[in-house]
């Protein structure tokens, strides 16, 4: 029945527009977007919300789509009240920095994702920010969708726009909506995984160059941050999608299940390359410490070897430093040069010996 679903929703999108701008902001200042859709079809023009919902539910047919971003406590609450929403939902979507999960309550769904974005970068430093997250907040219901956005990033724009290009695929109810939401974050994850797959594979490069301290710790210790930062968005989010894939509720149809089945196989995949991500930076940094073990072991055998050097004149000079009137050699006219070139040969053969045995 949405066997175009995923097609629809994948399809490339050139012109990526960014609904939060207040230029496309009319119905307030934290509603982005309200739009009606019968038969997957879109309304002509916005509209306040409550005239959304009463041309929805007078027909019988289609739903509501409010986006908001970042909303107040006092902006949402008329909303609340409208949809019947309830209240630790509610708290929850207006405060951000919620872990990702999908609760039922009554005939609502409501759904936490985890947004991220990688952050360009001309070099990675030990301060570099690498991946930056935000929240995107559903609530779904039988003819309603309520999206709400926190962060600077993760708008919602382009996908509707995608999904408006494909009536039939509106047509299939909020849930196909919730679908569509869920499988754009993981393909965000899954581009933000390879992005971040390039930093590692530079700093790997630089762990095991000549130059060993370029690669510094700090840029490995830092890319380990961030990648727990990624781990933390995509791995909670396994749970919720299983939830919805293999859960049977009222707003999530079987054929609607089976893709969020591919959904969440997509997203394990992710979660282990974030943790096998992990582990290479722990053998990397490993790599990284045992080099500087060796390097400065090396300078410690230069430093040892050297000093052994210096030690021969040093010692012949403090024998002839000392006031005895009865000494070797001390009255002879060749002497001084004997003793000179004594300690030059002496120190040529040590010299010889440590190069022999890779000291120097």
């Amino acid at each position: 029945m949405i066997s175009n679903l995923r097609q629809a929703v994948r399809r490339p999108h050139q012109h990526a527009v960014d609904l939060s701008h207040p230029a496309r902001s009319p119905l307030g200042s934290s509603v982005v977007n309200c739009v009606a859709y019968l038969d997957g079809t879109r309304q002509q023009g916005n509209c306040p919300v409550e005239e959304a919902l009463q041309q929805v539910r007078k027909s019988g047919d289609g739903f509501v789509w409010v986006g908001l971003h970042e909303p107040t406590q006092e902006e949402f609450v008329g909303l609340a009240e409208l949809f019947d929403l309830h209240p630790l939902a509610v708290e929850d979507a207006v405060h951000a920095h919620q872990r990702p999960k999908v609760e039922q309550y009554d005939e609502v769904l409501f759904a936490v994702f985890k947004t991220v974005c990688y952050v360009e970068h001309a070099e990675l430093t030990a301060t570099s920010e690498v991946v930056d997250t935000g929240e995107i907040m559903v609530f779904t219901g039988p003819d309603f969708v309520i999206t709400i956005r926190h962060g600077r990033h993760g708008s919602l724009g382009p996908l509707r726009e995608v999904l408006e290009a494909t009536p039939g695929q509106l047509a299939k109810g909020p849930a196909a909506v919730l679908h569509a939401i869920a499988d754009h974050v993981v393909d965000v994850y899954l581009g933000v995984v390879d992005a971040v797959q390039d930093d590692i594979d530079a700093v790997e490069s630089a762990v095991f160059t000549e130059d060993t301290a370029h690669a510094d710790a700090g840029r490995i210790y830092q890319l380990k941050r961030e990648l727990l930062e990624l781990k933390r968005a995509a791995a909670p989010l396994d749970r919720p999608l299983q939830k919805l894939a293999t859960q049977s509720t009222p707003l999530i149809g079987p054929d609607i299940r089976a893709y969020f089945r591919d959904v969440a196989d997509h997203l394990e995949r992710i979660t282990e390359q974030i943790a096998s991500f992990d582990a290479l930076l722990d053998s990397i940094l490993q790599a990284h410490l045992a080099q500087v073990t060796v390097a400065q072991n090396e300078d410690m055998r230069k430093i040892t070897a050297w000093a052994a050097i210096i030690a021969v004149p040093t010692m012949v000079c403090g024998v002839y430093g000392m006031n005895f009137d009865h000494m070797p050699e001390l009255r002879w006219t060749y002497g001084y040069p004997c003793t000179l070139g004594v300690i030059a040969i002496a120190c040529v053969l040590v010299h010889r010996g440590f190069r022999r045995n890779g000291w120097l």
